[in-house]
């Protein structure tokens, strides 16, 4: 099961006893949440939706079976209760036995949701009885058509060209992403093209990973660290590599062969490296050190 599935229990009100959806994502877990309560009428919100974070640490926190009493008290009003436990990687072995306890005569009135972070561990994953698990990450290259999917949601249209253009110059944060695709709502316009992306993000901004790659692959050392100045002082180092490593991967497909193959599968391993060298040691460097290597390998191809 995908993301895509989740949305489609949205669409069905989440009929379930129970759920665990599981991301590496902070953003995805708060996107689920925020479609789950709008589930729940608002004015029933106060009564019918709670969330409960495991790693709250606080000494009035609930215990885990103060939480279950909950999910098991009779809503106030006639539509289901949802109860969202944050961080349910955090549950205790004892727990999850109660959990799984639970499940075989879960509450007829409410949705529990459990929000794991991470890959879900053998404990959870034989949680079984009456629980629907559902794996949120969304891949590099399913971007462009969640980007799509959550724009018809918000009443615009957005063409494939202008999807991967924002994913290109953006990267992969998804946050990020989401954020520059609100901005769109402004526009007035049903239809979002590739030059509206350019006037709305880019503005007075003349260079893009777009423009870096290109002038790495033309082997334009000189052109390729004038762009990279530029983006320097306006891009993260991390989300300037996923832009990097999003335009890699576009070049990539396609390409028959070995010889060009060869060229970006080491194009990758020096993406991967400075993935590493950036969550180790964060900074610049890791970047500029990676620019300065492909302008090399791109030399030899």
């Amino acid at each position: 099961m995908s993301y895509r599935n989740f949305l489609d229990e949205v669409r069905k009100g989440m009929p379930s006893a129970g759920y665990v959806l599981a991301s590496s994502d902070p953003f995805l877990h708060s996107e689920a949440v925020a479609l789950i309560k709008a589930l729940v009428p608002e004015g029933e919100r106060d009564f019918n939706f709670q969330t409960f974070d495991l790693i709250g640490g606080k000494s009035g926190d609930p215990s885990f079976d103060q939480i279950l009493d909950v999910v098991n008290t009779v809503p106030f009003f006639s539509g289901r209760k949802v109860v969202v436990i944050d961080n349910a990687q955090k549950l205790l072995k004892k727990d999850l036995k109660k959990l799984d306890r639970y499940f075989l005569t879960p509450s007829e009135s409410s949705v529990l949701v459990l929000l794991y972070s991470g890959t879900v561990k053998k404990e959870m994953k034989e949680v079984r009885t009456g629980v629907k698990h559902i794996p949120l990450d969304i891949s590099d290259r399913e971007i462009p058509s969640w980007l799509k999917s959550r724009s018809r949601s918000r009443g615009i249209d957005v063409s494939d060209d202008a999807a991967d253009y924002l994913v290109g110059t953006i990267g992969p944060d998804l946050g990020l992403l989401a954020s520059e695709l609100d901005k769109f709502t402004l526009v007035g316009k049903e239809k979002i093209e590739r030059e509206d992306i350019v006037d709305i993000i880019e503005g007075k901004r003349t260079y893009n990973a777009f423009a870096l790659v290109d002038a790495i692959r033309a082997q334009d050392p000189e052109k390729a660290l004038r762009i990279y100045r530029v983006l320097r002082d306006s891009e993260e180092p991390y989300s300037l590599l996923g832009a990097l490593n999003w335009q890699y991967s576009r070049y990539f497909e396609g390409k028959d062969t070995a010889a060009e193959r060869r060229y970006y599968y080491r194009v990758f391993g020096l993406l991967s490296e400075a993935d590493k060298d950036i969550k180790s040691s964060g900074g610049a460097y890791p970047v500029e050190l990676l620019l300065v290597r492909l302008l090399r390998l791109a030399k030899k191809k």
